[in-house]
């Protein structure tokens, strides 16, 4: 075995531990008595030191090595648990996913954590600020100096807008010294920088800086199409203003101010260097107890021997590959066997399909993953948002068990921690508020998974005073996305949907967790392209859910195959409602649009051989055409066809970079014949 399979396996048990650590940190967040959580954290703290010791990651072991000396007066009741001991352990894990993160990507797990040791050390020594005391630092000195930390979400916000050719900024903006209102002049900075763009994050955060917690300068990340000199002169016309810097950013520059820890300060220390790696180390043999592990504290379990092994998602995808081309093979077989009628070919066929059938059933479970793999972050999340904002909010988790396909895991948890932001930030209010609406101080937002079919729902769910659909219309109207008149014939339903149009938000205040315009749409078309979608359900005063719809799996469905004069089309089974056999006098023309009866309301009729151009089948000549009723959320549309062949399961394959995108097509197929049969898009046709 070579260093580079131990690295993996450093990295892999790492996460691990870091989630564990992390897990158990938020219990004895809420148990802080409990010293059997404290043991389960000092016991998983000291197997990643070794691990990392063993590997040559110096400084990541340094770190790990100061919060074990925390962790022991801990549990030796030398010492308790309070909130600063708290917050400096969760920075220190923070910190140490930081340095993993690195060395994922080839690095050497090098970070300035001074500010953290210092901390650690100080707690040790008994030397704990009380809460009136605890200022930080940071915020006293200049703007210019600190650097602003991003989380990942803000990250890949800026990321992706240097991507689509928008100008990503970092902004100094120092006050004048003798400055009377300092919050109403960044205020004015603000509002006139939200005119022209978007800001993704400001340091001292907007709660710091309304209420006059810094010095004289803030700095923050800007999203906007303006060049960097005409923002700096427009910042420079508001009074009080003694200098603006503004730096245009590219993805390297990103990066590299991104990954700087929170902590950092402008002058990092050089690094002692790390000592060289032994070849033969293998970190999983000699810290083997981590596994035996729970983030619930329960007692370690032994005597037990592990049944699970890891293995590469890109074996897994080699063997969904080679299944996909076994089950085209089985298909052409039994098509085969059927026009021979050879009873012993037959039979042989039918054992071939069961034992094939029974393949795919296994192949398919080696790929799903519990949304737990997911969820699992979010406790921590929703503790430090809830924190930064002041409010009091429980996590309720449900249906962590549910499986998806990895595919799917892997694409949907950016999405997921914009909808849990947008729950914690606009939907739960404020302490006061909830108080003053009769409802408990501590939110409650409900994140909880289901399968039902085809399908997993995954629900985010607050609390909290829901959404006003004239709220909506209103901001609507004034950035010019409705007029009036439009506006007045919009049903509640319908204008809850404006969230998800871009660049809409109907935040009255900036703010560093969301709010601001940046987020629903990519939410939305990052559900799509996975062949899912989002709805909202609103009451207002009582609270939201935001409802997400995906396939179970990307890789094989269920189809029905359909024909339109030589070519062969395949629509998935989990769109269609059901398929029907029309008359030419059903249809009638509405607005210029064909439309027909579906249990008491008219539905549109699309023509599928119009919008391919296939030249052997025009329904129009037909006295009868067949359809197919296919739904995306509440709405439903009628799709023409020829002749329908039957259903069967079909194996995905993508188009391909080389051909554009095609419009209502999501892939093809190889059916038994050897044919190629193109997969219809049916939320393509809703648009």
């Amino acid at each position: 075995m070579d260093m580079n399979q131990y690295l993996s396996m450093f990295i892999d048990e790492s996460n691990d531990h870091l989630q564990s650590l992390n897990e158990s940190m938020m219990g004895l967040e809420a148990n802080p008595e409990d010293l059997s959580i404290v043991q389960v954290i000092f016991r998983s703290a000291h197997t990643l030191k070794g691990m990392a010791a063993t590997m040559g990651f110096e400084d990541l072991a340094s770190l790990t090595h100061q919060m074990e000396n925390v962790l022991d007066l801990v549990r030796n009741n030398k010492l308790r648990m309070q909130d600063f001991i708290f917050d400096t352990l969760f920075k220190s894990l923070d910190a140490l996913e930081s340095m993993v993160q690195d060395i994922t990507g080839g690095g050497e797990g090098k970070a300035d954590v001074s500010a953290i040791v210092a901390s650690l050390q100080a707690i040790v020594r008994g030397e704990i600020p009380s809460a009136a005391g605890a200022a930080p630092a940071a915020a006293e000195a200049p703007a210019a100096q600190t650097p602003v930390y991003l989380d990942e979400f803000q990250y890949s916000v800026l990321e992706q807008s240097i991507q689509e050719g928008h100008q990503v900024m970092y902004l100094d903006v120092a006050l004048r010294k003798d400055c009377q209102l300092k919050a109403v002049r960044a205020y004015m900075v603000f509002d006139l920088l939200e005119r022209s763009g978007e800001i993704v994050k400001s340091f001292p955060s907007v709660q710091d800086i309304e209420q006059e917690k810094f010095d004289t300068g803030f700095s923050l990340y800007y999203i906007t199409q303006k060049e960097a000199a005409e923002i700096q002169a427009m910042v420079l016309n508001v009074s009080e203003i003694e200098k603006v810097t503004a730096v245009a950013l590219d993805a390297e520059t990103l990066h590299q101010m991104a990954v700087a820890p929170a902590a950092a300060t402008a002058e990092a220390p050089a690094q002692p260097k790390a000592e060289e790696k032994p070849a033969a180390a293998a970190p999983a043999a000699a810290q083997a107890p981590a596994k035996d592990e729970s983030a619930k504290a329960t007692p370690a379990r032994t005597g037990a021997p592990s049944r699970t092994i890891r293995v590469d998602i890109e074996r897994l995808d080699v063997l969904m590959n080679l299944f996909s081309e076994l089950l085209i093979d089985r298909v052409r077989l039994e098509q085969l066997a059927s026009e021979v009628q050879n009873t012993d070919l037959t039979e042989t066929v039918e054992h071939m399909g069961r034992v094939s059938g029974d393949l795919q059933n296994i192949v398919m479970k080696l790929r799903m993953v519990p949304v737990d793999n997911v969820f699992n972050r979010f406790p921590r999340m929703i503790r430090d948002l809830a924190k930064s904002l002041d409010k009091k909010i429980d996590l309720v988790i449900t249906g962590a068990e549910t499986e998806l396909d990895r595919t799917v895991i892997d694409e949907i948890g950016d999405p997921l921690v914009h909808l849990l932001r947008n729950a914690v930030d606009h939907g739960v209010e404020p302490v006061q508020d909830r108080l003053a609406a009769g409802k408990s101080e501590t939110g409650t937002i409900q994140l909880r998974a289901f399968h039902s079919g085809n399908h997993v729902f995954i629900e985010i769910e607050d609390d909290g005073a829901g959404i006003d659909p004239k709220k909506i219309l209103k901001s609507a109207i004034k950035k010019g996305i409705l007029t009036q008149e439009q506006a007045a014939g919009y049903s509640d339903e319908k204008a809850r949907q404006l969230l998800f149009a871009p660049g809409f938000s109907t935040a009255e205040v900036i703010s560093d967790i969301s709010g601001r315009g940046v987020g629903l749409d990519v939410v939305k078309s990052k559900i799509n392209s996975l062949g899912g979608n989002v709805t909202i359900y609103s009451t207002l005063g009582k609270g939201t859910n935001f409802s997400v719809q995906l396939p179970l799996t990307l890789s094989i469905i269920a189809a029905m195959l359909v024909r339109m004069g030589s070519e062969k089309y395949a629509i998935p089974l989990s769109s269609i409602v059901e398929t029907s056999i029309i008359k030419h006098s059903q249809i009638k023309t509405i607005h210029g649009n064909k439309m027909v009866e579906f249990r008491g309301s008219h539905i549109p009729l699309v023509s599928l051989s119009k919008i391919f151009a296939i030249a052997d089948y025009d329904e129009s000549t037909e006295e009868e055409t067949e359809i197919v009723v296919v739904r995306k959320g509440d709405r439903m549309i009628a799709l023409a066809v020829q002749d329908f062949i039957g259903q069967s399961e079909i194996v995905i394959k993508n188009l391909g970079k080389y051909l554009p995108e095609i419009q209502g097509i999501s892939g093809a197929t190889i059916l038994g014949d050897g044919q190629v049969a193109l997969i219809i898009d049916p939320n393509a046709f809703f648009k």
